[in-house]
């Protein structure tokens, strides 16, 4: 327990990035307590200087309230630059503790002198409730430690005033046992003294302990935040955020009836092309492609299913219903087309292997749901339209094409909206492989 409250809770087991997350908030956290500071500051001077605690006899002599203040907003205000820096020392986090408790106490402090009354005098100042205001705004880091260490600097400030005015350097300490006359005079009252110190202490270790239960909290959401961000790499975003949004667990064997399309794409010559280069360069190369082709598909409102090598397979209104889902993936289709031409360019420019691709797009419906062995889940499209779509692709070359669609799924897109950017060629009953009925097809590329 005390190693959670004083240490690192565990933050130098965590992996680096989730530590850079930790420090960034702790950073955040301190620019927050330097504006909190100014701002009790600024209430501080206010009760100061517009109550009616002046009324009496006021020496002037100690009334210097003004130049402390000034002072520590001049600190406050080089500690909050040097937070927005992100240059705070950790030593410095400590010197401010002092300074805050300084600050406040040595008001009180001086109070019995500004209006000629005993030491005992000081112990009465409401001013002692910001004790409680400073320990609270150490718990804004979610260190234990900063807490604690501010609440026992402020219980070692309250019992030196406690001894000062005990030692009767700063008058007849008046030690009385009756409550009401230590309310109605100058009195002291051990036990009302006491009181005010387990105030203190208690506070602290319920701030304390609140802080480092907290602490572990945020270290584990910014732990799961982090890993969660990284898989969310490894998904589609409307997967990520179908999981995220999952009212229950999702299971493998549930799946949803829904109306889709579907688009394949392929890189041609590929396969001979790795052969020939070295694996990073392989790699390098798919990124190229992927970087490409991917945005454009997600851009107009597709969900990728998953990679086949160098081929994809995306689906459009699978994730979420869509009533444009054939003119989207039409759209998408184009917009692949137009970049791999401009990449085929720039690869001639090069002097490098052009490279073409190859996609179709098809339409129907399937299941979408999550498949797996309970342990290891994919959400994946399945059905007829998925089969359709890839071998309407591999028909490609026997068309001599680059891209096709089947009659059907591009009268929907019109149905929908699509536009095409040029005229079509259509080309009735050609017989695609694996499939039993010849198939209307339109030419999207060639």
């Amino acid at each position: 327990m005390l190693g959670r409250l004083f240490g690192a809770s565990g933050t130098e087991r965590l992996p680096e990035r989730v530590r850079e997350a930790i420090r960034h908030q702790q950073e955040e956290s301190e620019v927050l307590i330097g504006w909190a500071e100014l701002v009790l500051v600024g209430l501080l001077f206010v009760a100061y200087e517009t109550t009616s605690m002046a009324t009496g006899i006021v020496q002037e002599d100690y009334s210097f309230d003004t130049y402390v203040f000034v002072l520590y907003t001049l600190f406050s205000l080089g500690r909050l630059a040097l937070a927005y820096r992100r240059a705070l020392p950790e030593w410095l986090l400590y010197v401010s503790v002092v300074v805050d408790m300084a600050l406040l106490l040595g008001l009180i402090y001086f109070l019995h002198y500004k209006y000629a009354q005993t030491a005992v005098f000081n112990l009465k100042a409401p001013a002692m409730l910001y004790v409680f205001l400073f320990i609270a705004l150490r718990a804004l880091r979610f260190e234990a430690r900063f807490v604690i260490f501010a609440g026992l600097t402020a219980a070692a400030g309250w019992l030196a005033l406690i001894f000062y005015a005990l030692s009767g350097r700063g008058g007849p300490p008046n030690e009385t046992t009756d409550f009401v006359e230590y309310m109605t005079s100058n009195a002291f009252l051990i036990q009302a003294e006491v009181e005010k110190l387990l105030a203190i202490l208690l506070t602290t270790a319920v701030l304390a302990i609140a802080i480092s239960r907290a602490r572990h909290l945020l270290v584990r959401s910014v732990s799961e935040g982090a890993a969660a961000r990284d898989l969310a790499r490894f998904f589609d975003p409307g997967v990520a955020d179908r999981i995220r949004s999952a009212a229950m667990a999702i299971k493998a064997g549930e799946g949803e009836l829904r109306d889709v399309a579907i688009l394949t794409v392929d890189l041609r010559g590929f396969t001979r092309l790795s052969v020939e280069m070295a694996p990073d360069d392989v790699m390098k190369l798919l990124q190229d492609y992927q970087g490409r082709v991917c945005p454009l598909i997600v851009g107009n409102g597709g969900s990728i299913d998953k990679f086949l090598g160098d081929g994809i397979l995306a689906s459009f209104g699978a994730v979420a219903a869509s009533t444009t889902a054939a003119a989207d993936a039409l759209r998408a289709a184009d917009a692949v087309l137009d970049a791999a031409d401009r990449w085929t360019a720039e690869r001639r420019a090069a002097g490098l292997p052009p490279l073409s691709v190859g996609l179709a797009v098809a339409s129907g419906r399937v299941v979408f749901g999550a498949v797996g062995d309970g342990e290891r889940l994919e959400f994946t499209v399945i059905g007829d339209a998925v089969n359709f779509a890839a071998k309407l692709e591999k028909h490609n070359k026997d068309e001599k094409t680059r891209g096709l669609a089947d009659a059907g799924t591009y009268a929907l897109a019109e149905q929908q909206g699509y536009v095409a950017p040029l005229p079509r060629e259509r080309r009735p009953g050609r017989p695609v492989g694996g499939v039993s009925e010849p198939v209307d097809i339109v030419v999207l590329a060639k």
